[in-house]
């Protein structure tokens, strides 16, 4: 059996950027965008290889439902300015002794990667080819600094669809085999496929203006993709949306949260019309795991920091299409959801950023009724099917 390994490289400096890894695109720290897909790709582990710290205990925390992932401290060396890609490559392989046949480099910083283009990236490599890289079609006419067209007549422009344009590494996936790694000492062997990926997978994140407009193409690529189906499971965040976002506290610690009779009502109703309820907060509290024991709640995660790779993961698990689900939520972790599933509700007191991009803003806020109200929508909604 052909082992394949993903290697996720991570410095914390970041010259255009500061910290720009672990901030939040969309909800979810960076890279976890590449993360996610590659779980659930047909990769057999993901090494993420950092000298952040803070990175290797999120992941720690935050990936216990997979075997896959393993986060490892970096050298320093390996982790510098002036350290090439490669360099870091090659320290984890002989640490290991170059045990894999596959190895499939994968860039933190292009959140447009699916799962699909890396399975493709795999499969290139079955055959004749010792290598495979991640593309992007553009229909660009090129010059050179001294005034040359490169690919193209200009005094007989092609309309563009009879251009065939060329092909320019995005930098998102690299796959080598074992052998032409060993030889090469580079991410690309000797006879290398192309896969190619969609044109906004070329957009590098090196400015503030980039993450702008990077993120909101992320955030359309997610929408064009929902479906509206029969919801038969919501999803609701605890903290804004089973509450109203406050929390009393003693010198103790966390003392008490305010829930709703109705919303619990709600629940207890839309059960009765075989809707699934699942409760994903980013708190590991104590009062919300009694009060979610109270309402009859199994599905409860408590302490989740990257709540669309739940989800997902709870998808793949349960064999279940994302469309069937609602979900309630009140801010930007709650976003990378709200933007995929089926319906996607926010209480009227939710924050800006996410009313923006909610199927359906509640005329009640949380705590007060939006739980309530979002039951009585589903129950109606249902009926059409």
């Amino acid at each position: 059996m052909t082992k394949k390994i993903g290697f996720i490289p991570l410095r914390k400096g970041s010259k255009g950027i500061p910290n720009k890894n672990k901030r939040k695109m969309v909800g979810r720290p960076l890279f976890t965008w590449v993360l996610g897909e590659a779980i659930f790709s047909d990769l057999e582990e993901i090494i993420v290889y950092t000298d952040d710290e803070d990175i290797i205990d999120f992941i720690a925390r935050e990936y216990h439902w997979t075997n896959k992932v393993k986060a490892l401290l970096r050298s320093d060396e390996s982790a510098s300015d002036t350290a090439s890609t490669e360099m870091a490559m090659l320290e984890y392989c002989e640490s290991i002794d170059y045990n894999f046949d596959v190895f499939c480099l994968l860039q933190a910083t292009s959140p447009f990667t699916k799962r699909e283009h890396i399975n493709a990236c795999l499969k290139a490599v079955e055959n004749e080819n010792d290598s495979a890289l991640t593309v992007v079609n553009t229909h660009r006419f090129l010059w050179n600094d001294k005034g040359e067209a490169l690919n193209y007549n200009p005094h007989s422009r092609p309309r563009r669809q009879d251009f065939e344009g060329l092909l320019v590494e995005n930098g998102a996936v690299y796959t080598i085999t074992k052998a032409a790694l060993h030889q090469y000492k580079n991410r690309i062997g000797v006879n290398t496929a192309t896969v190619k990926m969609p044109e906004d997978s070329l957009l590098e994140i090196d400015t503030e203006s980039d993450w702008i407009a990077i993120e909101q193409l992320l955030i359309e690529r997610q929408k064009r993709e929902k479906q509206a189906a029969k919801i038969t499971h919501m999803v609701l965040d605890v903290d804004g949306v089973f509450t109203d976002g406050t929390i009393t506290y003693t010198k103790d610690g966390e003392h008490t949260k305010n829930f709703d009779m109705r919303d619990g009502m709600g629940l207890e109703m839309l059960r009765q019309f075989n809707v699934k309820v699942l409760v994903m907060t980013s708190e590991n509290s104590e009062l919300v795991a009694k009060r979610m024991a109270k309402l009859k709640i199994e599905n409860v995660y408590l302490g989740v920091k990257d709540k669309y790779s739940l989800l997902q993961n709870i998808l793949k698990e349960e064999q279940l299409s994302i469309h069937n689900f609602a979900y309630i939520g009140d801010d930007v972790n709650d976003l990378s959801n709200m933007c995929s599933v089926g319906w996607s509700m926010a209480p009227n007191n939710a924050t800006d950023s996410v009313k923006q991009h909610a199927d359906i803003v509640l005329s009640k806020p949380s705590g007060a009724g939006a739980i309530r109200e979002a039951c009585q929508f589903i129950m109606k909604y249902n009926k059409r099917f």
